[in-house]
């Protein structure tokens, strides 16, 4: 294979730079559109593991939490 047929294959960097990093415009909001998914995501992952570690030690699991006991 000589250089002129791998050069027209490109490789799947090449593809990347031609489709996000030629302009500046699209590869600053590939970043910050990245950072906020990324961000959500990692807020989620984060989330459930709380939730999942703490389960009958949360507010919302004490059932008695805000009832009065009757007098008699």
């Amino acid at each position: 294979m000589d250089y002129a047929s791998r050069r027209s294959q490109g490789g799947l960097l090449e593809g990347l730079y031609r489709v996000i990093m030629r302009r500046n415009s699209v590869y600053v909001t590939f970043v910050i559109a990245g950072a906020f998914l990324g961000e959500r995501a990692v807020d989620y992952g984060v989330h459930k593991l709380w939730e999942y570690n703490n389960v009958g030690k949360r507010y919302e699991d004490i059932s008695v939490l805000g009832q009065r006991q009757s007098e008699e």
